[in-house]
């Protein structure tokens, strides 16, 4: 079925049960509440484990990989976090779902370089979780390209966007970045830095609307600079959002999807509006 998540994705309703879905979940509610809401929505029957023994075996005895995990961070047999560190040394991409949460669960989880995180506190704690494994699922759709004359800044948010599924491509100047545009037709979203030494993230953004409309890529402006006014001169230029360095990883991620997701909005519509015209 389709729908519109809690923070605004829309899936449009294709069957994902191809996917492997292991959950490290040692609450009989919460997994009876997971796997009746992954099948709902999903159409996937998600493998449950109950203890640590049981992740090792679902891991380890597997006919095909997992695609991705979610886990609680303390399981019977591994109180002290040990599933979700097996999960990651074994490279299986990983959803934190857990009730006990604080800043320092937090930097300790995220050092992992785990997906995303869960807290199982709201109602609709479930629902958030079956929208963040819908996006790792399908953001490889998304073609995301990152410009930048910082390898390191490149590097990093090249991982970053990766370790959520996407598609990157990468341009250490203004040219180079639209020549990739005229080669990839389906780049969705284009993350630019100001400074860069010959064409500045404005120029950037105001040659790339020049050609391509909002209905065709979305563009996200980036800066160190302590100067407040650059998020309004890159919104001047076309651009469609702005983030100040260093970034926080979830408002980043939020940022990212939210672009995307109204992207997908416009096509949708547009689409929608070819047919009954």
């Amino acid at each position: 079925m389709s729908f519109f998540g809690v923070s605004g994705m829309y899936y449009s309703g294709e069957s994902l049960q191809q996917h492997r879905i292991v959950l490290a979940e040692d609450s009989n509610l919460f997994a009876a509440m997971v796997s009746k809401r992954f099948k709902e929505l999903l159409d996937i029957d998600v493998i449950v484990c109950k203890d640590y023994d049981e992740v090792t075996f679902a891991i380890e005895n597997a006919s095909f990989p997992a695609t991705l995990a979610i886990s609680n961070i303390n399981l019977p047999g591994a109180e002290n976090g040990e599933a979700l560190s097996y999960l990651v040394d074994m490279s299986i991409p990983t959803i934190v779902f857990t009730g006990t949460f604080q800043e320092s669960t937090r930097e300790s989880i995220l050092a992992k370089d785990i997906v995303d995180y869960i807290i199982k506190d709201s109602v609709f704690a479930v629902d958030m979780l079956v929208e963040s494994v819908c996006r790792f699922l399908t953001n490889h759709r998304h073609h995301v390209m990152i410009v930048d004359d910082s390898p390191t800044a490149r590097a990093l948010l090249t991982s970053q966007l990766k370790r959520f599924n996407f598609r990157v491509s990468t341009a250490d100047c203004g040219a180079t970045a639209l020549e990739l545009l005229k080669r990839h037709s389906d780049i969705g979203l284009v993350i630019t830095d100001y400074n860069m030494p010959d064409i500045d993230g404005f120029e950037l953004t105001r040659r790339i609307r020049g050609a391509y409309g909002p209905h065709q890529l979305r563009i996200i402006g980036v800066s160190s600079s302590t100067n407040r006014l650059l998020s309004a001169r890159f919104l001047k230029a076309g651009g469609n959002d702005f983030i100040m360095r260093p970034f926080v990883n979830e408002e980043f991620y939020c940022r990212v999807n939210q672009n995307l997701d109204t992207l997908t909005k416009i096509r949708t519509l547009g689409s929608q509006m070819a047919l009954s015209a």
